[in-house]
């Protein structure tokens, strides 16, 4: 299993998918190839369906400059594969040519070179297996993180920084957040309300929305393991922190034990909307912070697994369906909701895990995820070629 650091990123929104994977793919092909005076970049797959939206196009050109052309090729398989080809040039002559897959969180894979992402740190890939493994050394979650990734921590550090400043900006900000859709900003009026009527669940919507309409308007935030997630993960970090009276160390901590989670959901299913449909990524954060919050209640290992895999069971099927490709409509306001059904979902395990044992495991339910996102159709992944996306343009 691969590095829970990679389930937080740091980067520019509004895509992980469509904005950092893209540009760490070319800024890698640029530091791996000098003196080159020319490239092209094709994307396909979803990277093609919503790449105008994602802003993928001007996130390439920022990297390539003025000496790239980037082709959208919006042709929809079956099966498409988030890829993006990139070819450089000198004096009119092919020098080299890479595949670039986007897998979701800003990880990619490259046929031609190691990018590092596929690194394994980990030497178990299920639940059951960590579970036992920690049991027969009797370790905790923390742990075993810690033994196979001991400076998790210290990077977790600055990622909190970074989710904090984003929700910080986000509820002093007011205005149209996209013109096209005629969308304004929300957080600041939400947080004001719930400021004025002490109401928390309000408080952290408020801070959904504000990390949520950052990454929307293409600044810096945080994954959460994904952009289009990223206020889900942000408004817990930045509760827990200024209203619940936690310390940073203890929420660091609580972001690494779900970030085991959700590193186990990318291993075995996926993290990526344009793969799995939003369940892996609004389903996936719901997870990831229903076990965190149980962390920080002092829940053991059994009933941290079950606030995970309640996170994550009721959100199985949900579809990826942006309108005009945009980060914005359902996406800012499912984060809004996600965040509250994380809390259910610790509130509810914590209570009943007292009263009998869970018969769903955490991993049952993953390979239901992944099954389930197998069946959902191309048009319902991230290319905006149906659900919301249809109905909307249908009124519009």
């Amino acid at each position: 299993m691969q590095a829970i650091k990679d389930i937080y990123r740091i980067g520019r929104g509004p895509s992980s998918s469509h904005t950092i994977a893209p540009f760490r793919a070319a800024d890698l092909f640029l530091k791996n190839h000098k003196g080159l005076d020319h490239y092209e970049v094709e994307l396909y797959g979803s990277l093609a369906l919503t790449g105008k939206g994602h802003k993928t196009d001007a996130i390439i050109r920022e990297v390539l400059h003025d000496q790239v052309d980037v082709r959208f090729c919006l042709k929809l398989d079956e099966e498409p594969r988030n890829l993006m080809i990139i070819k450089g040039f000198k004096n009119g002559k092919l020098i080299d040519t890479w595949h670039v897959e986007s897998l979701g969180g800003g990880s990619i894979r490259i046929d031609e070179f190691e990018s590092g992402d596929e690194r394994e740190y980990y030497p178990h890939s299920r639940f059951n297996e960590i579970k036992r493994y920690v049991s027969e050394n009797h370790m905790t979650l923390i742990d075993y993180i810690l033994k196979y990734e001991p400076d998790i921590l210290t990077y977790l550090d600055k990622c909190i920084d970074v989710m904090c400043d984003s929700i910080k900006r986000g509820i002093t900000k007011d205005g149209i957040l996209n013109q096209r859709l005629g969308v304004y900003r929300s957080a600041k009026g939400l947080y004001t309300v719930g400021l004025k009527n002490k109401d928390l669940d309000l408080l952290r919507m408020a801070y959904a929305y504000a990390a949520s309409e950052e990454n929307a308007d293409g600044n810096i935030v945080c994954t959460g393991p994904t952009l289009g997630s990223c206020g889900v993960v942000a408004s817990f970090v930045y509760s827990s922190l200024y209203d619940d009276g936690y310390s940073k160390d203890e929420v660091k901590r609580a972001l690494a034990v779900g970030g085991l989670f959700a590193d186990i959901i990318k291993k075995n299913a996926s993290i990526s909307g344009a793969l799995g449909g939003c369940q892996a990524e609004i389903g996936t954060a719901c997870a990831l912070v229903a076990a965190a919050i149980t962390y920080l209640h002092h829940g053991d290992t059994d009933t941290i697994e079950y606030a995970a895999e309640v996170g994550i069971e009721h959100h199985l099927g949900l579809t990826c369906d942006p309108v005009y490709g945009l980060v914005i409509i359902p996406c800012i306001e499912r984060n809004a909701m996600a965040i509250l059904r994380s809390y259910d979902a610790a509130k509810l395990t914590l209570n009943i895990a007292r009263l009998h044992n869970h018969k769903v495991s955490f991993d049952m339910v993953v390979s239901s995820m992944r099954d389930t996102g197998k069946m959902i159709s191309p048009e319902l992944k991230e290319t905006s070629l149906g659900g919301l996306a249809i109905a909307f343009k249908e009124e519009d």
